[in-house]
């Protein structure tokens, strides 16, 4: 990757949290070795030596990772394709009990000599972190499930796909935009497939095969007598699907002040739209501050679930074990403890779901076996759960992990991550439509843009794409310069109308960076379009004082 692309991608406001790098660890490979496997009988034997060896050094628990990790990435910029990038990282993690300690160790050799030579490292580092606890590692129990698989249930195989037809799907979406007034445009095919092999000494052993695909963009249109330029960022999300994810249907279109996408995406349709609403904000009306009731689309509300929601119910951040990126959390213990806790209104009903069809973070099984599912973590507004892993669950007097284990690579270890975190979808028949019309004073924000959030992840603000001011229930035209404030509770509270299942969607994060040695994971957060009453909006052009 050139230099200018990852600072260009790692520099975009809301996409930069996203985005803290473009993760290309492996070797290049040619795409038509992307094709290959490894069979399971030669990854179970690879696996019966690491689980022998540790055991053999005084291990009481082992788990094996084997994992074969495939990255494609299409970069291209107005007529020109800038980077094509393909890697292949494969090895072997194992994570070790021994003396009440955690120890790892990794190899990218799968002899059985640099296996056995790897477990026997691992055994060694846990007996020595075993001397600086105050307690022994204390996991929730978990069985075994034999030899099973999974397979993310795509349809077409993105890896499959020539890469003329992704090169020209992108050089045509540049030149609609080009075409359609814009000045710039860079366009990205991100597309993963992580091969992961799992086995433990309680008797699991465990093939999964995961796909992940992001087509983006990112469009400027500059007035050439000001000098001044606007944006405007895709609409799509990134999502657990194959390449069919780019053959949108009529019946995945919600059609409005801009189509939107569901399910399935049209980056051309898309890329032609956002040409023209970027020469719109042009001249749109800059927002006057104050209160305003918010109609808020997923494209937008699945970044503010991310960073109100899913970061601060990360158990690891309640405790404090986990400050990087985003801060600890305002969520403590004694919140949940009090079964109580304010959160929002009776309508916020948050769920994490780590087996929702075409979610990023959709998967069988998590990185210590464990097989997933759905709980809630806010009921009727009141704070019922975290997210947990095998060794802590003791901590929230849970009798099983909740499946939240993750590395983004064989050679790291896994820990917390969040699983798909979203709203659901209101109980009763709504539209779009329906809450626009009981706004007398309001804003409809389509799409992500640039946030801030403190390390407690409660005071925050929140931009985005596409701004349009509502008048007594009418769209009255474009916005710019908006950006709204608020707090975790106040925010959440103020929430008076969810639209119904028909307009559920998923937004997500492919690259969420957390960690020191940091590692990256994708997660969805769907909901439906929601309505939030008297929100704080500020002018982002304005200047303070």
């Amino acid at each position: 990757m050139k230099r200018r692309d990852f600072i260009y991608l790692t520099g975009l406001g809301a996409t930069a949290a996203m985005l803290p790098g473009i993760p290309v660890m492996g070797h290049d490979i040619h795409p038509e070795r992307a094709l290959e496997k490894v069979d399971t009988t030669t990854k179970k034997r690879m696996a019966d030596v690491a689980l022998n060896a540790a055991r053999s050094k005084g291990a009481t628990y082992t788990d094996v990772r084997i994992g074969r990790y495939l990255n494609q990435y299409v970069i291209t910029r107005e007529d020109k394709v800038e980077n094509i990038v393909n890697t292949e990282s494969y090895g072997m993690g194992i994570r070790v009990i021994a003396n009440g300690g955690w120890g790892f160790a990794a190899t990218d050799k799968t002899d059985n000599d640099s296996i056995a030579k790897a477990a026997d490292l691992a055994v060694a580092i846990a007996k020595e972190n075993s001397r600086l606890l105050t307690e022994p590692v204390r996991l929730a129990p978990q069985k075994g499930y034999g030899e099973v698989a999974w397979k993310a249930p795509i349809e077409k195989n993105a890896f499959e796909v020539p890469i003329k037809e992704k090169v020209d799907l992108l050089l045509s979406v540049n030149d609609a935009a080009m075409k359609g007034g814009a000045n710039f445009i860079n366009s990205y095919l991100f597309m993963v497939n992580e091969q992961k092999y799992f086995a433990s000494t309680d008797g699991s052993y465990i093939d999964q095969d995961v796909h992940r695909i992001w087509p983006t963009f990112f469009i400027t249109k500059i007035d050439a007598t000001s000098g001044k330029f606007e944006t405007r960022n895709a609409l799509s999300a990134p999502m657990g699907m194959g390449y069919e994810y780019l053959y949108a249907r009529p019946q995945d279109k919600i059609q409005g002040i801009t189509t939107l996408y569901k399910n399935r995406y049209d980056m051309l349709e898309d890329a032609k739209a956002a040409a023209g609403q970027a020469t719109e904000k042009l001249t749109a009306k800059s927002v006057e501050p104050g209160k305003y009731d918010l109609i808020l689309d997923p494209s937008h509300l699945w970044l503010t679930i991310h960073e109100s929601t899913g970061h601060p119910t990360e158990l690891d951040r309640v405790l404090g074990y986990e400050a990087n990126f985003a801060g600890t959390s305002f969520l403590t213990l004694d919140k949940w403890e009090s079964k109580k806790f304010n959160y929002g209104s009776k309508l916020v009903n948050i769920f994490a779901d780590k087996t929702q069809v075409g979610s990023l973070g959709a998967v069988g099984y998590d990185d210590e076996g464990v097989k997933c599912g759905q709980w809630d973590i806010i009921k009727d507004g009141v704070l019922v759960n975290y997210q947990a892993t095998r060794d802590q669950a003791h901590i929230v007097g849970l009798n099983a992990s909740q499946g939240c284990c993750y590395a983004d690579n064989w050679s790291s270890v896994q820990f917390q991550r969040m699983p798909n975190i979203s709203l659901m979808a209101g109980k009763e028949k709504k539209s779009i439509d329906d809450l626009i019309k009981g706004v007398e004073k309001g804003i409809y924000i389509i799409g992500d843009g640039s946030f801030s959030i403190d390390q407690q992840r409660y005071n925050f603000q929140f931009g985005g794409q596409l701004y349009y001011e509502i008048k007594n229930g009418k769209i009255a035209g474009m916005l710019k310069d908006v950006a709204y404030q608020s707090n975790t509770q106040e925010f959440w509270n103020s929430c008076v109308g969810i639209a119904d299942e028909s307009d559920y969607r998923l937004g997500g994060s492919f690259f969420d960076g957390k960690g020191q040695p940091m590692q990256t994971s994708s997660v969805s957060h769907g909901s439906s379009t929601a309505r939030f009453n008297g929100v704080n909006v500020i002018n982002t052009a304005r200047k303070l004082g």
